[in-house]
């Protein structure tokens, strides 16, 4: 059971990135994410499969970089949550290919995608701090997610006015290994 003080924080950090977002000018937003950086290229280095998310909400776009990274010789998955399971996995997918409505109307594969198994995870993010610590929606999927996957990657994707210095961790939170933000790449020495 969360406690009620991360709950707040949460619901605080929510309200703060919805502000956040519609603060900026239209120019911002189409510019935000435009292209992975460089450092984050070297990150990802020779890993050949990366999940991204599709955006939801006021969420940072991680699909922006789907194209460079596809260019780049990557495959993509995406997120998946099938027959109401509490464990996420992902499926193959490329611009152009199928998307359905999934868990809770989020956009993913189609369940004749392969599944796949990521070397480097981009997750969504409601805050994060500068020692690289996320808090999430609150399902707990990405945990898990990075709990059975360990050897990936773990990269939050988010607008700079989601850090925060107060974050409440629980005894199953991993740390990522880098933050991007529309302003800034963040890496830390976290070792999986």
């Amino acid at each position: 059971m969360e406690n009620s003080s991360k709950q707040d924080i949460r619901r605080d950090a929510r309200l703060r990135r919805s502000r956040f977002v519609e603060s900026l000018p239209p120019i911002a937003l189409k510019l935000a994410f435009h292209a992975p950086p460089t450092a984050l290229m070297r990150l990802i280095g020779p890993n050949s499969c990366v999940a991204l998310y599709l955006p939801v909400g006021s969420e940072a776009p991680a699909d922006a970089f789907i194209e460079p990274l596809i260019m780049a010789g990557k495959s993509v998955c995406l997120p998946c949550l099938e027959d109401n399971s509490p464990d996420m996995l992902f499926r193959q997918w490329a611009p152009g290919e199928e998307l359905v409505l999934g868990y809770a109307g989020i956009s993913e594969p189609s369940p004749a995608a392969p599944i796949a198994i990521p070397d480097a995870i981009f997750a969504p993010l409601v805050a994060f701090d500068r020692r690289l610590n996320r808090l999430g929606q609150g399902g707990g999927h990405y945990d898990r997610v990075f709990a059975r996957f360990d050897h990936a990657i773990r990269i939050g994707v988010a607008w700079s006015g989601q850090e925060r210095d107060d974050l409440v961790l629980d005894p199953w939170d991993m740390p990522l290994h880098a933050v991007v933000t529309e302003r800034e790449f963040i890496e830390g020495t976290t070792q999986s």
